[in-house]
């Protein structure tokens, strides 16, 4: 079996032109580590100036000798398409295809790479914030944020195993907050439900993984429902099983190969501010690109043990950055695709859930109109794609000619194909996601409650019986190898 971890995934970016950076300029944690990846390399919703850039590992982190930091390993679909063995534009389909063929994960018996180091919270000098190297994004932050943890749990009452990204800051020396958002994670109805038993729910929260890990565990209801393990879709992308360890202190497995793993459980009525060490009114920069509000109501893990590689590498990114794209958009496209393809099959060509978006608040369908029974499809497929995705606000959509991953092609599209009197449908008063902030009653009377919105589709098609009025100039096709080498164009 090939080891599929963070290293190996690191290993091939190294050999990539321009796609891996390292420093040994010392880094404080403390803000100032993501507040240089902003510049470098965080591109997605961060606020201006930012691009996309190469990953970076800061080799040298003040505070904690010995471990370093990686951040922006997802921050480009070129990478992401690269450690997936993919072309950027099939990842989507890629992901549709593992979803619908999942390989299970299995326990490997004794000692495992992410135990090489134990550290046992009962030791007088156990601290998670001495430990864990984990940055904070803004000085407004919380406190430090665990953002690329991948949390695992089982169900009290059937035993089915999730994994889920959640929002994790060290509150204390063995105390780590978690954010449930409601009704929207398995792992939190886990939680909801062992607390009705009066039972603490065993979890590990494992960081530093394989990048596949971390792009299956985004996948959400409908394509993978209550009791559906996601670390499965991540073996079918590999071909192989996710490897799991039993955990030292408590009963949970973790990934086998992690950097880190941190083993606890969640603690039943029991509930923090999540800001209740620095009372900044704020929690950390999220992916619509605003800094969230503190929640009042976070429940709280209680850390027994701390395992890790030698010389671990703390995998980290910014709320904000093209990384949350690659990790929530890409599961989003497969699910889109899965739902519309079974419903007219060959009709939807690709999806992209663009940067502008989050990954999450909208996507581009291309589409393609074969007979004149097709014309009407297009929007159809953009309200199963709705179904299939609740979080998504905005649709585009767009002919098999127009290239759905350049949004300035998008755009020509709705400047020359698109009337806003006729090819706009609106659909108010829909449940969508409670961080974007127009989403409330003060900013629209059509949203009823906080995170309602106004779905919108906005149709750049040409309409069938009228194509042949709009064929994009034809250039000849060719190699331009012959008079510009790559580098040069």
């Amino acid at each position: 079996m090939r080891d599929y971890d963070l290293r190996s995934a690191l290993e091939l970016l190294s050999h990539m032109k321009g796609q891996l950076a390292e420093t040994d300029v010392p880094v404080d944690p403390e803000a100032e580590l993501s507040g240089v990846y902003r510049y470098v390399g965080a591109g997605g919703t961060v606020k201006r100036p930012t691009r996309e850039g190469p990953a970076v590992i800061f080799n040298r982190v003040k505070g904690f000798d010995g471990a370093r930091v990686a951040i922006g390993v997802l921050a480009s679909r070129k990478r992401a398409a690269a450690i997936l063995g993919a072309e950027p534009a099939r990842l989507g389909w890629l992901l549709k295809d593992a979803a619908e063929k999942p390989l299970d994960p299995v326990v490997v018996e004794g000692p495992q790479p992410c135990q090489e180091v134990v550290r046992y919270a009962t030791e007088p000098d156990f601290d998670l914030n001495r430990l864990i190297p984990a940055p904070t994004n803004t000085p407004d932050d919380a406190g430090p944020y665990i953002t690329m943890g991948m949390c695992y749990a089982s169900h009290p009452d059937t035993g089915l195993s999730d994994v889920t990204i959640h929002r994790l800051c060290i509150q204390g020396r063995d105390e780590l907050s978690i954010f449930f958002t409601p009704g929207a994670r398995h792992i939190g109805a886990m939680a909801e439900r062992a607390e009705q038993l009066g039972r603490r729910l065993p979890i590990s929260v494992s960081i530093g993984v394989d990048p596949a890990i971390e792009i299956a565990s985004c996948f959400e209801p409908p394509t993978t429902p209550l009791g559906y393990n996601e670390l499965s879709i991540a073996g079918a992308l590999r071909g192989e099983p996710v490897r799991l360890a039993r955990c030292l202190s408590v009963d949970e497995c973790a990934i086998a190969n992690a950097e880190y793993v941190i083993e606890g459980e969640v603690l039943p009525g029991v509930r923090v501010r999540e800001d209740q060490n620095r009372n900044t009114g704020f929690a950390m920069p999220e992916f619509p690109g605003y800094t969230g509000r503190a929640s009042s109501d976070c429940w709280i893990i209680k850390v027994k043990a701390v395992t890790h590689r030698r010389n671990p590498i703390m995998q980290t990114c910014i709320g904000p950055s093209e990384e949350h794209v690659s990790m929530a958009g890409i599961p989003t496209e497969a699910s889109i695709l899965m739902m519309v393809e079974k419903a007219m099959p060959g009709k939807l060509l690709n999806v992209y859930c663009a940067s502008a978006g989050g990954g999450k608040y909208m996507a581009v369908l291309q589409f393609k109109k074969t007979v004149p029974s097709d014309e009407g499809r297009q929007r159809q497929a953009a309200l199963l794609a709705f179904s299939a995705f609740s979080e998504l606000k905005h649709i585009f959509i767009v002919d098999e000619d127009v290239d759905c991953f350049d949004m300035n092609d998008v755009l020509w599209a709705m400047n020359t194909r698109f009337q806003g009197d006729r090819d706009i449908i609106t659909i108010p008063g829909v449940r969508c996601h409670p961080l974007d902030p127009s989403n409330d009653p003060a900013f629209s009377p059509s949203c009823r409650d906080h995170g309602m919105a106004c779905k919108t589709i906005f149709d750049c098609t040409v309409p069938f019986d009228m194509k042949d009025r709009f064929v994009r100039a034809r250039f000849m096709e060719l190699d331009p190898g012959k008079w510009l080498p790559e580098e040069a164009r």
